[in-house]
């Protein structure tokens, strides 16, 4: 199995257990507020399927995340290549979703800098995105805090129905040679 280890995290492949406390988080209302509704089991189950197979394909995506000795399941961390085009596809976005218990601690930037270093060293990107509806504040900070910077347009996500929201999101970017230049500074 994959497995990667940051300071206080455990990144790896996904397992079965992690499909019944993933479905818990996707069903979560506070979790999924900034999403077009929350996820059934069997729609969460089917998501944690695609998102392990990709890790089997790929070697990499994104990866359930523990924190050893005090939970072996948190939510997930990692990269992706959207399956719908956007307007700047095509690419590699950054994500996360964890269990609300564990927000506030810093898990989510911890994993997302360990993610970003796989990007740009192991996969050799030159350049990573991310992108949240812009009333998501707590996602917009962390993408902030690992250093990516919001594009001054905004855009609508196409998988979101018109006249919702949720529709319109901010795109953040970092490439490589702003990620090197952190990294030395």
């Amino acid at each position: 199995m994959i497995k990667f280890k940051t300071k206080r995290l455990v990144l790896r492949g996904w397992q079965p257990s992690d499909y019944a406390p993933f479905a818990r988080i996707n069903a979560d209302q506070e979790v999924m507020k900034y999403f077009p509704t929350p996820l059934s089991e069997v729609e969460s189950n089917a998501n944690a399927e695609i998102i392990s197979s990709l890790i089997d394909k790929r070697g990499w995506g994104f990866w359930a995340v523990e924190i050893p000795a005090i939970s072996s399941f948190i939510g997930f961390v990692g990269l992706h290549i959207p399956a719908v085009k956007l307007p700047f596809s095509p690419c590699v976005e950054i994500g996360w979703r964890l269990d609300k218990e564990f927000w506030g601690h810093g898990y989510a930037t911890e994993a997302a800098n360990f993610a970003l270093e796989y990007g740009f060293t192991e996969l050799d990107l030159n350049e990573i995105v991310s992108f949240t509806a812009t009333q998501n504040k707590a996602s917009q900070a962390v993408m902030e805090r690992i250093g990516m910077s919001r594009d001054s347009e905004t855009f609508e996500h196409p998988s979101i129905p018109v006249g919702n929201p949720l529709r319109e999101h901010f795109l953040y970017r970092l490439e490589k040679a702003a990620w090197i230049k952190m990294q030395s500074s």
